[in-house]
C-alpha cells in the first residue's frame, strides 16, 4: 500500500531503487531497528526510539547546523514495507516509505525508497542545501549505496590507511634522492 500524501507548495519528492543481495528479512530486520540508520545514513546523526512507533532523530544540515525531528511510524508490514511521517511541530515535514520486494532472477531483494519533503527555508534552504551537498535526493543515492555495502559487505570500504598512488610514488622517489 502506497502512503498517501496531501501535497503542498514546495513539497519535493525523490524515489530511488536499489538490488541488494540478501533477503528481505535481513534487509527489513536492519533497516527496522532504526539506531543502525546513522551507520550508512551520513547525514543522520542520531535516532533514539521512543516506542515501538516513535522516534528522536537528529540530522546534519548545511552550513554546520542541525535539524531535529519526532517521526512516527504510519504503517508496516514485517519484511515487505514501512512507511513514515513527521510529527507536527517538528522542524522537517517530510514522511516515505521504503520496500522490500524479491529481485527478479533470484539475485536478492530490491529495495525501494520514497520521501517527500518541504525543504527547511523553502526555495533558498534547499538551494543552500544542494550547494553543500545536503540535499536528500544526493544523500539518498550515498545512503542506498552504503546501506548495500553493509548489508552485503559487512562494512562500508575505505580508502583510509591506505597508500596513495602518486603520494606514494613520491614519497618513495624522495627517499631515493636523500640516499
Amino acid at each position: 500500500m502506497a502512503l498517501q500524501v496531501r501535497e503542498k507548495s514546495g513539497a519535493r519528492r525523490i524515489r530511488k531503487t536499489l538490488t541488494v543481495l540478501r533477503s528481505a528479512e535481513d534487509l527489513y530486520g536492519y533497516w527496522r531497528d532504526f539506531e543502525h540508520l546513522p551507520q550508512f545514513m551520513d547525514h543522520v546523526e542520531s535516532v533514539t526510539v521512543l516506542d515501538d512507533k516513535r522516534s528522536h532523530w537528529v540530522a546534519k544540515a548545511p552550513l554546520g547546523q542541525t535539524v531535529e525531528w519526532d517521526a512516527e511510524i504510519h504503517e508496516e508490514r514485517t519484511n515487505e514495507y514501512i512507511t513514515w511521517r513527521s510529527l507536527s511541530g517538528s522542524q522537517v515535514e517530510h514522511s516515505g516509505e521504503v520496500r522490500f520486494r524479491p529481485a527478479s532472477g533470484d539475485r536478492g531483494t530490491e529495495v525501494s525508497v520514497m520521501i517527500r519533503y518541504v525543504p527547511p527555508g523553502g526555495r533558498v534552504g534547499a538551494t543552500i542545501a544542494k550547494l553543500f551537498g545536503e540535499e536528500p535526493s544526493q544523500q539518498l543515492d550515498e545512503d542506498l549505496y552504503r546501506f548495500k555495502q553493509i548489508m552485503e559487505a559487512g562494512r562500508i570500504p575505505t580508502i583510509a590507511g591506505q597508500p596513495h598512488g602518486q603520494r606514494q610514488f613520491l614519497a618513495a622517489a624522495m627517499q631515493r634522492m636523500e640516499t
